[in-house]
């Protein structure tokens, strides 16, 4: 019998197949260069690079008199050369607000974090193409990276976290129609949030996880984590007893064929997908937690890392935890936190003494 092929295995193998497609209309270079970055990249950065690279292509033959008559496939050196600092300039403007050029029917808008990414994806083809003397000059190197607006931390108080679970375990308050199906998804739901409330899990590991990757005997599971490494994770005991109740009732759920090793299903007996596991955390966030807007799995995933830093202080052991490469990051993100305590010392400190503290 075969071996059963890994979620993210068989969704890293549609990414290349994306990709590829993408490459298609593009200049031989582009493949070049995501050929060049293979070893030190994973399938779906690949497949974002091919996106933004795309999309930039498409904007210089469509908005710049210069290449109207060039298909971006016909780029080569002779082309790339004419690119100017100002053209880039230009394309960072036109990211702002701009029609989809598959769909004129959608307007697509980039903030900061957007056009972030898109700049250093061209900075990193243009590298690439001075490194092997396309161009004369990496005209991406002077064009001034957006600057990231810094937003607080939204992440649920103890008192909302102990809502929102009682709501997925009880229904209560959900909407008529909602109640209709929650018999059938209460045990799974209750397991999704314990585990993101309670591990610090990414929403696409949760949808990777497999029923084998679960392991009581040491209270933990498998993960594939962002980068492509895999690493286990530890859970409570509280967590280990809401999986083990789930387990039970998925079992005798017969999941649709290329499904039988998926963990957590859909009402369709399929494994469930990302934006179906967002839905389903913003169905109870806005009883739990209504002043609370766009409450997501991240943001539960942000409650466990703050929760984690408050109770041990230890900001590495949050970054391992929740599988940051870069400790910056969780700096960036949680050590801020570290304002309650300071706020806490300046209320011991006393400049002068407090004439009712005299003994009389």
């Amino acid at each position: 019998m075969p071996k059963p092929v890994r979620f993210t295995e068989s969704r890293a193998r549609d990414v290349i197949f994306l990709t590829k497609e993408i490459l298609r209309d593009l200049p031989p270079v582009c493949s070049d260069f995501l050929r060049a970055i293979e070893p030190t990249t994973q399938p779906l950065t690949r497949y974002a690079y091919s996106i933004d690279l795309k999309l930039f292509f498409n904007y210089l033959v469509s908005e710049l008199p210069e290449f109207a008559n060039v298909k971006p496939v016909a780029f080569g050196p002779e082309q790339l050369k004419q690119i100017t600092v100002r053209h880039l300039e230009m394309y960072m403007d036109y990211l702002s607000y701009y029609i989809d050029p598959d769909d004129e029917q959608t307007v697509i808008t980039n903030a900061e974090l957007g056009k972030q990414r898109k700049l250093s994806s061209l900075r990193s083809f243009y590298k690439y193409i001075y490194k092997h003397k396309m161009v004369e000059a990496d005209v991406s190197a002077l064009v001034d990276m957006p600057k990231r607006h810094a937003k607080p931390i939204i992440r649920l108080e103890i008192d909302e976290m102990a809502r929102m679970l009682d709501l997925a375990e009880s229904g209560e308050a959900l909407t008529e129609r909602q109640k209709k199906y929650h018999a059938l998804t209460s045990k799974r739901d209750l397991a999704m949030l314990t585990l993101f409330l309670g591990t610090g899990i990414r929403v696409s590991e949760c949808v990777g996880l497999d029923i084998n990757d679960i392991d009581f005997s040491i209270n933990g599971f498998l993960v594939t984590r962002k980068g492509g490494n895999q690493t286990i994770l530890y859970f409570p005991e509280e967590v280990a007893d809401v999986l083990r109740e789930y387990l039970e009732q998925r079992r005798e759920i017969e999941a649709c064929e290329g499904h039988e090793n998926a963990l957590f299903l859909s009402l369709q007996r399929k494994r469930m997908g990302v934006r179906a596991v967002e839905n389903m955390v913003k169905k109870y966030a806005v009883q739990a937690a209504p002043l609370k807007k766009k409450l997501s799995p991240h943001k539960l995933r942000s409650t466990f890392g703050t929760n984690l830093y408050h109770e041990t202080g230890d900001i590495y052991l949050v970054a391992d935890v929740l599988g940051h490469a870069d400790v910056n990051t969780t700096r960036r993100h949680y050590a801020a936190m570290s304002d309650d305590k300071r706020r806490l010392a300046v209320k011991s400190v006393r400049l002068r003494e407090d004439p009712s503290d005299k003994d009389e």
